[in-house]
């Protein structure tokens, strides 16, 4: 069966021929934050819903609901909200984590760590343009 109509005109494109945004230098540091915070995270939850329960103190629900979220708003927000969203999460982390430490909160020392230097390369990514 043959139709009447013109052939389309392609252009050059494809769908592989996809550019790129080339990624910041911090991105995997505060990709790394977010996933250790999340399984901290879990980590937390599961203590307070375990056989032997950690008391449900205002420490251990912050632990349990706010890292992992705040984090994923360092990653993936744009650009004047991301440092915000880090900023809370690292606040998050050292007050819980304080009110924790005996419990959970040292769970959250790695994601700590690399959310501060994630922090510290987005800081200065930011001074340099």
């Amino acid at each position: 069966m043959t139709t009447d109509q013109p052939a389309v005109a392609t252009t050059g494109a494809t769908a592989t021929d996809v550019r790129r945004v080339p990624d910041s230098p911090s991105r995997p540091w505060r990709c790394g934050g977010l996933l250790l915070a999340g399984a901290a995270q879990l980590i937390t939850i599961s203590a307070l819903t375990g056989a032997d329960r950690v008391p449900a103190t205002w420490s251990a629900l912050l632990l349990a609901v706010a890292p992992a979220l705040l984090a994923a708003v360092a990653l993936f927000a744009p650009a004047p909200a991301n440092m915000l969203g880090l900023a809370a999460a690292v606040v998050a982390i050292v007050v819980g984590g304080i009110g924790q430490v005996l419990h959970t909160g040292l769970f959250f020392v790695p994601a700590l760590v690399l959310l501060v230097v994630g922090g510290a390369k987005l800081w200065r990514e930011r001074s340099q343009t």
